[in-house]
C-alpha cells in the first residue's frame, strides 16, 4: 500500500524473475500472435528492429542486411495505413549519447531502400520524438534515435518503457537479436502494449523452433568457435536432439587436450578439460556420433601470411598453433553432412578472418549449400562467413541473432519472445 518509484522497480523484478522460472519449468509458449493476428488497420505501431549495423569511420553502412530484413513487416504495416515509429539500438554507447551511434545513417538507408522519406527523431523520449511521434500521420515512419543513449534502456527501466510505449497502440517485436535480452524497448514496453512479432521473428521461431522440437532427420549440428565455455549449455542441449555433432574451430582444442594430446599453442581451456571429457561421455551414452577432427592446419604465429602446414590432430608440434581443420576432417565432415536432413551451424571451424585459414569454414558452407537438406546457420560469425563465402542464397535461413540463437539452440527462455502474446 505504500509503494513508491523504487518499490515498484522491485516488484517488477521480481515479477519477471518469477516468470522465468516457470518458463523455465513449463516450457514457453512459442505459437505467438504475429502482425497477422492483430488488427492493424490504421493503428499507431512501435516496431523495434535490430538495425545494429556495421558502419565505416564516415558512418557509412557497410552492410544493410539488418536493414533489409525488417522491410516486409515494415512494407506490411504500410499496407495495413498504420503509422510507424521504429526503434533500434546500435553498437554500445553505454547510456550516453554519442554521434558515432547515431541512427541517423539507418533512416537516410531505410528511406533510399523504401522509395519513401523516414521521419528522423532527434532523440528518444525527448520532445523532438513525441512532438514527431504526435504530428505522425497514418502511412507515415519515423526514426527514434539510439535507444541505447539511455542507459534506463537496458536497464528495462518501467518508466522509459512507458513513455516509449505512449506513442503507439500496438506493439511488434522484430528483434530477434535482442530476443535474449530484458530490455525497455523489447520487453518493458510489453507491459503497456498489446506485444507481437514481427515477419523475421516469426521466421527464426519457425526454423530455429522446428530444428530443435521436430527436426526431419537425420539431424546434425556443426559447432565452432572459439571457447567450449562458451558453447557448452549448446553442447549439452544438442546431445540430447541430434543425430551427429561435430566439433571444430578453436574449441576442439580442449578436446584434444581432455584426450591427452599436445595442443602447442592452440587456444586451449584447461579449466574445461573435465566438461569436454563429460561432453564425449555424454555422446556415447546416448548414442550420438560425436565427430571431432581428425587433422589440423597449424601456423607458426597469428597473422595472415603466417607459415603453415597440416599435421595430424594427434601430433601437434609443440610451438604452433591450430587455426583450421584439415582436407581429411573436411571429407569427412562433408561424407556425414551428405547424409543429413536437418543441419545447424553455429561458428565458424577455423580462423576464417585469414583467407589461407578459411579453406575448412568454406569447404564446410559449400557442401551446407549443395545438400537436400534443411540447413540453418546460427548468426554471429558463422553467419558472417557463409556471406563472405557468397553462399547466404544458398542457405535454408541464416539467423539473425548470434547469442539470441546460441541461447534458443541451449533451450534457454527468450524474454523478448516469451513477453509476446500467445496464439
Amino acid at each position: 500500500h505504500n509503494f513508491n518509484e523504487e518499490n515498484v522497480k522491485e516488484y517488477l523484478k521480481s515479477i519477471l524473475f518469477c516468470y522465468t522460472i516457470v518458463a523455465d519449468w513449463g516450457g514457453i509458449n512459442m505459437d505467438k500472435k504475429t502482425i497477422k493476428d492483430i488488427d492493424l488497420k490504421n493503428k499507431r505501431v512501435l516496431v523495434r528492429c535490430d538495425f545494429n549495423v556495421p558502419m565505416d569511420e564516415n558512418q557509412n553502412i557497410t552492410d544493410n542486411t539488418r536493414i533489409v530484413a525488417a522491410l516486409p513487416t515494415i512494407k506490411y504495416l504500410l499496407e495495413n495505413n498504420c503509422a510507424i515509429i521504429l526503434c533500434s539500438h546500435l553498437g554500445r554507447p553505454k547510456g550516453e549519447f554519442k554521434p558515432e551511434f547515431s541512427l541517423k545513417p539507418v533512416a537516410k538507408e531505410l528511406s533510399k531502400l523504401l522509395g519513401k522519406e523516414v521521419i528522423m527523431a532527434n532523440d528518444v523520449i525527448g520532445e523532438d520524438a513525441k512532438t514527431k511521434a504526435a504530428n505522425l500521420k497514418n502511412g507515415e515512419i519515423m526514426l527514434l534515435e539510439n535507444v541505447r543513449f539511455h542507459r534506463e534502456e537496458t536497464d528495462n527501466d518501467p518508466e522509459f518503457a512507458k513513455k516509449l510505449a505512449s506513442y503507439a497502440d500496438i506493439f511488434v517485436d522484430d528483434a530477434f537479436g535482442t530476443a535474449h535480452r530484458a530490455h525497455a524497448s523489447n520487453v518493458g514496453v510489453a507491459a503497456y502494449l498489446p506485444a507481437v512479432a514481427g515477419f523475421l521473428i516469426e521466421k527464426e521461431l519457425k526454423f530455429l523452433g522446428n530444428a530443435v522440437s521436430n527436426p526431419v532427420r537425420p539431424f546434425m549440428a556443426i559447432l565452432g568457435g572459439a571457447k567450449v565455455s562458451d558453447k557448452i549449455g549448446v553442447i549439452d542441449s544438442l546431445l540430447d536432439k541430434v543425430d551427429t555433432l561435430m566439433i571444430g574451430g578453436g574449441m576442439a582444442y580442449t578436446f584434444f587436450k581432455a584426450q591427452g594430446y599436445e595442443v602447442g599453442n592452440s587456444i586451449c581451456e584447461l579449466d574445461k578439460l573435465d566438461l569436454a571429457k563429460e561432453a564425449m561421455e555424454k555422446a556415447k551414452a546416448k548414442g550420438v556420433k560425436l565427430m571431432l577432427p581428425v587433422d589440423t592446419r597449424v601456423g607458426k604465429e597469428y597473422k595472415p601470411d603466417t607459415e603453415s602446414k597440416t599435421v595430424k590432430c594427434t601430433e601437434i608440434p609443440a610451438d604452433w598453433e591450430g587455426f583450421d581443420i584439415g582436407e581429411e576432417t573436411i571429407k569427412l565432415y562433408s561424407e556425414e553432412l551428405r547424409k543429413a536432413k536437418t543441419v545447424v551451424w553455429n561458428g565458424p571451424l577455423g580462423l576464417f578472418e585469414f583467407d589461407q585459414f578459411a579453406k575448412g569454414t568454406n569447404a564446410i558452407a559449400k557442401v551446407l549449400s549443395e545438400i537436400d537438406a534443411t540447413t540453418i546457420i546460427g548468426g554471429g560469425d558463422s553467419a558472417a562467413a557463409v556471406r563472405k563465402a557468397g553462399l547466404e542464397d544458398k542457405m535454408t535461413h541464416i539467423s539473425t541473432g548470434g547469442g539470441a540463437s546460441l541461447e534458443f539452440l541451449e533451450g534457454k527462455t527468450l524474454p523478448g519472445i516469451a513477453c509476446l502474446l500467445d496464439k
